[in-house]
């Protein structure tokens, strides 16, 4: 079943139960395979990091979740995304959060960045791959506020062509000069009085708005 153009709401409205699940799973839940899946084969993921054959895991702050990301910046960078997601748009639950995994089957070439710990996927059973219309207009605005306020290192997954909305990815190559200030940035916040960053910010300040739509539109 292809869900492209369709909202996930949609969908679960049209289907039921056991099925439901299956069909969702189906569609991009991590780890599984599809007659549309195909195996990722290259030492790197398609933006340019190196395929690990293991990753740490990390506490997201706040929530008590885990998630097992690339050591350094990426963790710094994706760990942040998660948080904003858990305290601005709704709390993370055990299993909400994916991160590095080991299994090459890939749906698009963007879901190898999993291979490499520079990817996350939250809830993608409810947000998987080609369906659109997953956030309600409040949980767009924080979504977009998050990629705009880190400056184009993190990249979202409901702008690709097929889209996934459950998917942020790092944007950039390992050592560039600005995923690292972006990540000494958060460092700074975490470090720092609890005054900015996540737990800490408004994305529905005008300020911030009118900031985020600038960015998006640079971006698009």
């Amino acid at each position: 079943m292809n869900l492209t153009g369709l909202s996930r709401r949609q969908f679960i409205g049209a289907t039921s139960g056991i099925a439901a699940a299956a069909a969702l799973a189906n569609l991009g839940g991590a780890g599984t395979a599809s007659a549309d899946t195909s195996i990722w084969e290259r030492p790197t993921s398609k933006n340019g990091w190196s395929v690990l054959d293991e990753a740490t895991g990390f506490t997201i702050e706040g929530s008590g979740r885990e998630v097992a990301l690339a050591e350094g910046d990426a963790a710094t960078v994706l760990l942040y995304v998660a948080r904003r997601f858990h305290y601005e748009i709704d709390s993370l639950r055990a299993g909400d959060v994916h991160g590095w995994t080991n299994n090459r089957r890939v749906t698009e070439a963007y879901e190898s960045n999993y291979l490499s710990g520079s990817a996350i996927a939250i809830r993608p059973a409810s947000y998987p791959v080609g369906a659109q219309g997953n956030l309600y207009p409040n949980e767009l605005i924080v979504i977009r506020d998050i990629v705009a306020e880190l400056d184009g290192a993190v990249v979202w997954g409901g702008d690709f062509t097929t889209p996934k909305e459950s998917h942020f990815e790092i944007a950039l190559k390992p050592g560039h000069p600005r995923l690292k200030g972006v990540a000494r940035k958060i460092g700074g916040w975490n470090s720092g009085p609890g005054n900015d960053g996540a737990g800490a910010t408004d994305a529905f300040d005008p300020k911030r708005r009118k900031a985020s739509r600038a960015f998006e539109q640079r971006a698009s």
